[in-house]
């Protein structure tokens, strides 16, 4: 089944390989303690524990290669009136109200002097943020994404991030879900649509590049 499904996106030309930029930004999205807690709705479990540890990981590079690090942090006013339908839907959402300790980023990440962090109360990083500005006004082409859930904000900010025109990589041992099963799902169609993935290794090494690239220029 997994090879006639195989055979059939790549006879209709999908998961194509992009061209990778030079001016990459690495986006960290919502890793709150709500998805690291046990006793939190929103635990995420073994999948969402390596994508943490190998985010710390991608922060150091990126920092390390001059890459900006940009982070997403979701935060709704107590009872949610700033989230509307959304935090409607989904009733854990209440982790992420403004006054709960499980809304803020989780340990080992680390917010530090020249990252970006960027509020937001939907599923895409970039609705209604100034996300897309600020990356133009680096001159970023290239977005490596690395977060939680693989099947909500990561593959929400994902479809965006290729539509706002930036090459999209998805770091996809940096995402993490509940589950294996949307986990996989997702980047399975994220990678036949919308991006490259990769590895935490091969993301760290393209950026360690970009960096010596503009060093030599």
């Amino acid at each position: 089944m997994a090879e006639a499904l195989d055979q059939n996106y790549a006879q209709a030309g999908y998961h194509t390989g992009q061209a990778w930029g030079h001016r990459p930004a690495l986006l960290l999205i919502d890793f709150a303690k709500a998805y690291f807690e046990p006793s939190a709705p929103l635990y995420g479990g073994e999948g969402c524990q390596t994508a943490l540890e190998n985010a710390a990981r991608l922060a150091k590079g990126a920092r390390a290669a001059g890459v900006p690090v940009v982070f997403t942090e979701v935060k709704y006013t107590p009872g949610g009136a700033n989230g509307g339908a959304f935090y409607a839907k989904v009733p854990p959402l209440a982790c992420f109200d403004e006054d709960r300790e499980t809304s803020m980023l989780a340990p080992p990440l680390t917010v530090e002097d020249g990252d970006f962090v960027f509020q937001k109360q939907y599923p895409s990083a970039f609705f209604g943020t100034a996300l897309d500005a600020t990356l133009r006004w680096l001159k970023v082409d290239t977005l490596l994404l690395a977060g939680v859930t693989t099947s909500g904000c990561v593959r929400a900010t994902c479809i965006d991030s290729i539509s706002y025109g930036f090459i999209t990589l998805v770091v996809e041992d940096g995402v993490g879900d509940r589950a294996e099963e949307p986990h996989r799902a997702n980047l399975y169609d994220m990678s036949a649509k919308y991006a490259d993935l990769l590895k935490t290794n091969a993301a760290i090494d393209y950026m360690k590049d970009t960096s010596k690239r503009e060093e030599d220029q």
